[in-house]
């Protein structure tokens, strides 16, 4: 890689082999071809709620569940749940 470089900050999921194997957002990178990947990661072993609302919410990994045949329960199913024990 000769030239100069350029960053890009996003954020993506780690897999159990260790892999990453999808970034949240495309990439702005017009050509294809080979990239320099820095990872950085948080030491911390707990996600915060926010952060994995809006992986889930945005990553192409749950679109499946978009899917109509997913759409199995209807507001009549279950009991409601105000929060009381």
């Amino acid at each position: 890689m000769k030239g100069t470089m350029k960053a890009i900050e996003t954020t993506g999921t780690i897999d159990d082999q260790h892999r990453l194997i999808i970034l949240d957002k495309p990439l702005p990178i017009a050509e294809k071809g080979k990239v320099r990947v820095i990872i950085l990661f948080s030491e911390e072993t707990d996600i915060d709620e926010r952060e994995w609302l809006h992986a889930a919410t945005t990553s192409p990994a749950f679109d499946f569940l978009k899917e109509p045949e997913e759409d199995i329960y209807t507001q009549s199913d279950g009991k409601p749940f105000h929060g009381q024990r």
